[in-house]
């Protein structure tokens, strides 16, 4: 009865943890720290190791000095890295000084790369082995390799005397190969490597194309310094992800989950970008003035003013949403813009067409069609049909070439976000409508 029990606490525990990490996101610091303390300590170590690094930050901020000690030595180096990243420099004496010598040492190596780099995603605790050892002998060291924390065990890589890489063995070749075997004999030289400067985002790109668990990471002289986990790489994609994501939208990249953003650091984010688009949109109103006579002649025209413009902004906002994603993907390069501007003209056609003639047909059988739109309510349908195309056409061509454009000046193509083209589109709209309308109304309305 006594082990039941044992069982039925410890699935108890489990669930405990289980729903705190769901609800984690949800609850206020000041509810996360309460329920964090009431966890036993086993459940609590579970659930602290798998908190994202800014939730780790806040509870340790928090912590008194001895508490503190013990949840960063539950860390592994490069996740010790992260933490002093995110608490900011300042706390980089106080974090390291509560570490053992050995992993101080390795967190100070990991700390002089960027953090977006393969040095900085890297884990410096991997399995090494010699060439001459045999597959017995590179089986006990292992055993003993893995009491001492090695973070990871994917592969096993073998190092000379100088710490440069030879090869890999894999753990399935290991275990059935013969005993007496030579590591040399059944390792891998032909080993992909990344060097610590790589990007994080190329190497995503490795790991998608190679499907990998880890690679080594390697310096300008061919040591071994460390290696980048597939969990590595897909918190950084994510993070990669979110920050195109939110550039597209037009807003400045989050560093804090969205609840926990303060108000006026959200307005900061988002006002700029805000500002600068409002901006824009105020020469609308100037080429709105430029065509005030047009308007005055023939007041029917500002009634599909939102129409044209917004058709041309979704337009745009498609097109460049769909070329940024495929850039970020590599699915195309700078020299394929003219393929995709053949492509976005002859969609951009289509596009506009079936929207112009849904415009030229609504105008044609709405009742009282004469008194709305005057008598020559088919030249106004056609003038609508055909700005319709020109200016859907236009927002595919801006929409796909803006980030092109930016990408060859050395800018972010995210930042050829939807509601920039949009700006851009409803502008340069207004001039092709009113220009249609003075060719097709001349001499009737105009």
């Amino acid at each position: 009865m006594d082990n039941n029990n044992q069982v039925l606490e410890k699935n108890e525990d489990q669930d405990s943890v289980l729903n705190l990490s769901e609800t984690w996101s949800a609850l206020s610091p000041a509810e996360r720290r309460e329920k964090f303390l009431e966890l036993p300590r086993t459940e609590a170590e579970e659930l602290f190791l798998s908190l994202k690094t800014h939730d780790q930050a806040e509870l340790i901020a928090e912590a008194a000095p001895l508490e503190k000690r013990s949840w960063i030595r539950l860390l592994a180096p490069d996740d010790v890295a992260d933490l002093i990243q995110e608490m900011g420099l300042d706390s980089k004496e106080d974090i390291l000084s509560l570490l053992d010598p050995q992993t101080r040492r390795e967190v100070t190596a990991l700390l002089a790369y960027a953090e977006d780099a393969a040095g900085g995603l890297m884990s410096s605790r991997f399995v090494r082995l010699r060439p001459d050892m045999s597959v017995d002998e590179a089986i006990s060291y292992i055993r003993i390799q893995a009491k001492t924390h090695v973070e990871t065990i994917y592969y096993a890589y073998v190092l000379d005397s100088d710490q440069k890489l030879l090869g890999v063995v894999s753990f399935r070749e290991l275990f059935s190969a013969a005993p007496g075997k030579k590591i040399e004999e059944i390792m891998h030289t032909d080993v992909l490597k990344v060097p610590v400067e790589m990007d994080q985002e190329q190497i995503g790109r490795i790991f998608a194309q190679q499907d990998l668990m880890a690679v080594p990471v390697v310096d300008e002289h061919g040591i071994m310094k460390g290696i980048v986990t597939f969990d590595d790489v897909a918190t950084a994609i994510q993070e990669e992800a979110t920050e195109d994501i939110h550039k597209i939208g037009a807003v400045e990249t989050l560093d804090a989950p969205y609840l926990k953003i303060s108000m006026l650091e959200m307005l900061k984010k988002r006002g700029g970008w805000l500002l600068i688009l409002f901006l824009g949109e105020m020469f609308t109103a100037t080429a709105m003035a430029f065509f005030e006579d047009e308007l005055s002649k023939a007041v029917v025209l500002s009634m599909f003013i939102p129409l044209i413009i917004s058709s041309g902004g979704n337009s745009g906002s498609q097109a460049s949403t769909l070329i940024i994603r495929a850039i970020a993907l590599r699915e195309v390069r700078l020299r394929d813009w003219w393929r995709v501007l053949g492509r976005e003209v002859v969609t951009g056609v289509c596009l506009g067409l079936l929207l112009g003639l849904i415009g030229f047909i609504r105008i044609m059988v709405w009742p009282n069609r004469e008194a709305l739109y005057t008598t020559h309510y088919m030249l106004v349908a056609a003038t609508v049909c055909v700005s319709v195309l020109g200016v859907v056409l236009w927002g595919t061509i801006s929409g796909s070439m803006l980030p092109f454009i930016l990408k060859r000046v050395g800018f972010d193509p995210a930042s050829a976000s939807a509601p920039a083209v949009a700006t851009i589109v409803d502008v340069t709209g207004l001039v092709i409508y009113f220009t249609v309308a003075s060719l097709i109304l001349h001499g009737v309305l105009l």
